[in-house]
């Protein structure tokens, strides 16, 4: 399941959200284009100084959802993948291959605003929707 889920996380074009909490219990839900996993159980990607960066220093746990649309919402495919930040470095060759990246897909600007390169590590994967389904088994 791990290389299928891969390929579907990288898939281009998609929908993802990122969901974290601060220590506090407050969410944040942010749109990410940035992410890539680069083996089956780790996830990178580039963030600004923002609330997700804050969240993730004081809570590593988060979730990364993926939309694709297929129709009406009922048909609609996607993914929720739970992950725990394993790092995060704000400089360094990783930042800078990861702004790279981003220049060449949403432009010098955007890239310019990354701040933050951060690693995951996946700690679970459940599909869109629960219905009539339990929690799938931890990766």
């Amino acid at each position: 399941m791990s290389a299928k889920l891969m390929e579907y996380f990288n898939k281009q074009p998609r929908i993802g959200t990122l969901s974290t909490a601060g220590k506090d219990g407050k969410v944040d839900v942010a749109y990410f284009g940035s992410p890539r996993m680069i083996d089956e159980k780790t996830v990178i990607m580039a963030v600004r100084k923002n609330q997700t960066f804050v969240n993730l220093q004081e809570n590593p746990n988060a979730v990364f959802m993926i939309l694709e649309q297929a129709g009406a919402p009922p048909g609609w495919k996607g993914v929720r993948v739970y992950l725990k930040m394993t790092e995060y470095q704000t400089s360094g060759e990783k930042l800078e291959t990861m702004k790279k990246a981003i220049a060449q897909k949403a432009g010098e600007e955007a890239a310019k605003t990354m701040y933050a390169a951060l690693t995951f590590e996946v700690q679970a994967v459940r599909p869109l929707m629960d219905v009539g389904q339990g929690w799938e088994k931890s990766i």
